[in-house]
C-alpha cells in the first residue's frame, strides 16, 4: 500500500548524526543470511517464492524476509540505520528516496559488479530514471509500478443509467466539472432517494456518495486529486526530478483543488470526517455501499475485486482541460543499505529480484505489475485468468499520446514538504479554507529548498 506518511523528524536528525557510526546490520543473523524488508503483506507470498528459487540457485545463501505495516516499516527502518541493525536490502519508495539519498544510507548500485549494468531500457519507460541521485549514482533497482484508475460499483452505475462506456469517457474542467461531475452528482443519493442532480436533494443527509473520500492528499494527492491537476498540465516542481521549486501557488493547481474539494461542499464527495486512516479508506466506503466510486491505485485491484457479492468495474481517469488523461505512475525499487552485513549476498539478491525469473513469479501472483515487460505481461495474464480486466491501469503506460504520466515529486526536504502541506490540505478539505492560503505554504517550502 502506498499511503503517504513521513519519517519522524527526530529520527531523521538522528540519522544524520549517527549513520556513519553503524557497522553492519541484522546482528545475530546466521552466516550466509541476506535480510530483506518489505511492507506489503499481499506481496509477501510472491517474494517468499522468489527467495526459495534464489536459494536453490545460490547454495549457502538464505533470504530472511521481514514484513511490516507501512507506518511501522519506515519508523523501524530509520531506527535500524541509527542502531546499525539495518537490513541488507529493503523495498524503497520514491517519496522517501530523496531523504535517504541525502542522508547517504544507500549503496550506489552502479559501483557494484552485478548491479552496475542496470539499464533503464530493461524496465517500463521512466521507472529506471527515478532512482538516480543528484550525484548521478543509481540507488534503486526498479521492482514494480502502479497507476491510478476509477473503481466503481456496477450495480450503482447501472441503476443510475450510466454505461461502462460513459464511465470510461468522462471529462472534467474546473468551471462546471464537466461530465465527470455530472456522473458523480447523479450517483449521489440522499436518505430520501433523491439524486444529487435532482430537485430537493439534501446534501446534509447523504446515503451514498458519488465519490469516496481518500483523504486530503497531502503533498502529492496520488489517489485523490493528482489525476485532475496532472490533466490540467500542472507539475509539482520546476523539474521532473530533483526539483528546486514547488508550484503549489499555481493558479492552475489552486483552481483544480478548489473545484475538487468543492465536490464535498456540494455533497457529492464524501466529507473529510468519513476518511479515518486505515479504518475508513476509500475502498472500505465502496465495500460498505457508502460510495459508488473511488480513485485508487493498481495495488488495490485484488482488494476491490474481493468484495462479496459486488461487481466492480474500472474506468480510465477523466480527460482534462488539456484534452489528455493523466495518472501518477509510481514505481518501487530494491535498495541496498550502506554497511550491509552481507553486501555480496545483497548484491546477488537484488540482481535476482530484477531478473525475469523473479519478476514473472511476482507477476503470476496478480498483486502488482512488475517493472520488466515480461513481469508485466505475467501479471496481466494472471489477472485475466481471474476474470479481471486491468486495461484502465495498463493503457496509460502503453498509450502515451492520450495520457500524461508523472511521478512523485522527488526533491530534498520531502518530510518537511509533507509537514507543511498536510495541515494546509486538510484545512481546505475539512474546513473549506481558501486555496489562496497555499501561496504562503508554497513560499515556506521553497524557502527550505533554497538552502
Amino acid at each position: 500500500m502506498r499511503f503517504h506518511r513521513r519519517l519522524a523528524g527526530a529520527l531523521a536528525l538522528g540519522l544524520v548524526a549517527l549513520t556513519g557510526c553503524a557497522k553492519g546490520g541484522a546482528a545475530g543473523s546466521p552466516p550466509g543470511t541476506v535480510t530483506y524488508w518489505l511492507w506489503d503483506s499481499n506481496q509477501l507470498p510472491a517474494y517468499q517464492a522468489c527467495a526459495r528459487d534464489f536459494e536453490k540457485r545460490n547454495p549457502g545463501l538464505h533470504v530472511e524476509i521481514t514484513q511490516l505495516g507501512w507506518d511501522d516499516y519506515w519508523t523501524k527502518l530509520t531506527a535500524s540505520f541509527i542502531a546499525g541493525t539495518q537490513p541488507d536490502v529493503f523495498t524503497d519508495h520514491v517519496e522517501k528516496f530523496g531523504q535517504f539519498a541525502d542522508l547517504k544510507v544507500l549503496e550506489p548500485l552502479d559501483e557494484l559488479p552485478l548491479t552496475k549494468g542496470i539499464s533503464d531500457s530493461s524496465y517500463q519507460p521512466g521507472l529506471g530514471s527515478h532512482w538516480i541521485g543528484q550525484d548521478g549514482h543509481r540507488y534503486g533497482s526498479p521492482k514494480d509500478w502502479d497507476t491510478v484508475a476509477l473503481f466503481y460499483n456496477k450495480k450503482m452505475t447501472d441503476a443510475a443509467g450510466i454505461s461502462a462506456q460513459e464511465m470510461d469517457n468522462l471529462a472534467w474542467n474546473p468551471q462546471d466539472g464537466g461530465t465527470f461531475e455530472k456522473a458523480i452528482a447523479h450517483l449521489t443519493v440522499d436518505d430520501k432517494g433523491r439524486r444529487g442532480d435532482q430537485p430537493g436533494f439534501d446534501k446534509n443527509h447523504v446515503k451514498v456518495y458519488g465519490l469516496a473520500s481518500g483523504g486530503a492528499g497531502d503533498a502529492d494527492g496520488q489517489t485523490q486529486w493528482s489525476a485532475f491537476t496532472g490533466s490540467a498540465d500542472w507539475t509539482y516542481t520546476d523539474r521532473k526530478l530533483w526539483g528546486t521549486r514547488y508550484n503549489y501557488d499555481s493558479k492552475t493547481f489552486q483552481s483544480a483543488i478548489s473545484w475538487y474539494f468543492g465536490l464535498a461542499k456540494k455533497g457529492y464527495l464524501a466529507p473529510f470526517t468519513d476518511y479515518n486512516s486505515q479504518s475508513s479508506q476509500a475502498n472500505v466506503q465502496v465495500a460498505a455501499g457508502k460510495a459508488a466510486t473511488a480513485f485508487d491505485g493498481a495495488w488495490m485491484i485484488s482488494t476491490y475485486h474481493s468484495f462479496n457479492s459486488m461487481d466492480i468495474g474500472t474506468a480510465l481517469t477523466p480527460v482534462g482541460p488539456t484534452g489528455k488523461r493523466a495518472t501518477m505512475m509510481n514505481g518501487l525499487a530494491d535498495s541496498i543499505t550502506k554497511h550491509a552485513h552481507n553486501l555480496v549476498g545483497a548484491e546477488k539478491w537484488v540482481d535476482y529480484l530484477a531478473s525475469d525469473a523473479c519478476q514473472e513469479t511476482v507477476g503470476s501472483y496478480a498483486v502488482v505489475f512488475p517493472a520488466t515487460p515480461a513481469g508485466t505481461r505475467a501479471a496481466v495474464a494472471a489477472y485475466r485468468k481471474k476474470g479481471i480486466d486491468v486495461t484502465a491501469f495498463t493503457e496509460p503506460v502503453a498509450d502515451k499520446k492520450d495520457f500524461t504520466t508523472f511521478t512523485y515529486p522527488i526533491t530534498n526536504y520531502a518530510a518537511d514538504v509533507y509537514a507543511l502541506m498536510h495541515p494546509a490540505m486538510q484545512n481546505i478539505y475539512a474546513n473549506s479554507a481558501s486555496v489562496s492560503g497555499l501561496d504562503r505554504t508554497n513560499s515556506q517550502i521553497n524557502l527550505l529548498l533554497s538552502h
